[in-house]
């Protein structure tokens, strides 16, 4: 699995990196909360420390998991009952307590990997409705004509379908389209919004859940 550590302590660090490499795991490690929140999307597994120097383990806990189902194990010094029901609560799917023996680390992280189970294989072609869109060509046709979409706009179209008529938060969106689920200014993207409905041609496809994020139509009325 390709995991991502989140530890501030080299020593430590450096031990779970040699422990994850040796059982045929690919790990990269980052020291800050900030930077797990800018680069979780390459990682199937994140192991998260929560004493972090910029912010608090479980505030990267919630917004990871306001982006990202990868699943997360905790590695802390905190062993109070409070922490770990947080912990665990806000969507962490183990936690471990410092000093962590690496062998039962290894087998919490198989047992996670074996509950969560592997994704199944991403078809190159998505269609909804008379959207068809190819991820491999990067091609998006309504009723079969080409829509002619900027590549941001192909990209946001094709994860609003991935969706499947589920809602995709302005969050997830902008973690997806510019890797920063949080930037302050988001304006960008009801720009790209805009132009993808004008190109679709009929605003009911995408729907805007207020306060939430935007659902794709297939069949609007």
């Amino acid at each position: 699995m390709d995991l991502l550590i989140v530890e501030d302590d080299d020593a430590v660090a450096s031990a779970l990196l040699a422990a994850v490499s040796s059982a045929g795991h690919r790990a990269s490690r980052v020291f800050r909360g900030s930077d797990a929140l800018l680069q979780h999307r390459g990682a199937e597994m994140v192991l998260l420390d929560l004493g972090l120097p910029d912010m608090d383990g479980l505030d990267v806990l919630r917004k990871l998991r306001q982006v990202t189902l990868a699943p997360v194990i905790i590695l802390t010094a905190r062993d109070d009952e409070r922490s770990v029901v947080r912990g665990l609560r806000l969507g962490a799917d183990d936690y471990l307590v410092k000093p962590v023996k690496l062998t039962e680390l290894l087998a919490r992280i198989e047992a996670v990997g074996r509950r969560i189970g592997r994704a199944a294989p991403k078809t190159s072609q998505l269609t909804a409705g008379p959207v068809a869109i190819n991820l491999d060509r990067r091609t998006a046709e309504l009723e079969g004509k080409p829509l002619g979409l900027t590549p941001t706009e192909f990209d946001l179209l094709a994860l609003l379908v991935q969706h499947g008529g589920s809602i995709a938060t302005r969050e997830q969106i902008m973690d997806v389209l510019w890797g920063d689920a949080f930037v302050a200014a988001s304006r960008s993207l009801d720009v790209h919004l805009t132009g993808l409905r004008a190109k679709l041609d009929r605003p009911g496809y995408i729907v805007n859940v207020r306060g939430v994020g935007y659902r794709f139509e297939a069949n609007p009325e």
